[in-house]
């Protein structure tokens, strides 16, 4: 059950993602800071990208997969079309490694430490649903601020 949950959660979060990105009016605004903004919208972009990969993906997908964490924040001006194509792989990688999980694979030890003590598994992905719905919130209001 809580797989299936997770990838209704997941699937859904990261189309309204691509829905976010896709609303911006003027593709230069994706990039834009301003104020207390220190994140682009599509710098959390990349970000999300990076991390569902990553820690789904690669670890538990087994899809090659090379993060630059760094380079999410700093690169600038990536296309919107490439954000969305992005997205769009993500969806995929997400749906498709979580589907091969077996409950047996969710109580067990996710295999790398994340934060400061090992933890199971589902624990992380359920982690995972809530950052990505956090960084989801700040590029709403980073698009509704700053795309004007």
């Amino acid at each position: 059950m809580i797989l299936e949950t997770l990838i209704i959660l997941f699937t859904r979060d990261l189309q309204r993602l691509y829905k976010e990105i896709d609303s911006y009016n003027d593709e230069s605004n994706i990039w834009k800071i301003d104020g207390g903004i220190s994140n682009s919208a599509g710098n959390l972009c990349l970000h999300l990208v990076g991390n569902l990969n990553t820690y789904i993906g690669r670890e538990l997908g087994k899809i090659e997969y090379v993060r630059n964490r760094e380079l999410e924040f700093s690169i600038k001006d990536v296309p919107k079309s490439e954000l969305l194509e992005k997205i769009d792989e993500t969806i995929s990688i997400v749906s498709s490694s979580l589907s091969k999980l077996t409950r047996e694979e969710l109580d067990k030890e996710y295999p790398i430490m994340i934060f400061d003590t090992m933890t199971s598994t589902e624990y992380l992905l359920v982690h995972l649903t809530t950052h990505l719905t956090y960084h989801l919130g700040q590029i709403n209001y980073h698009r509704r601020l700053l795309d004007q």
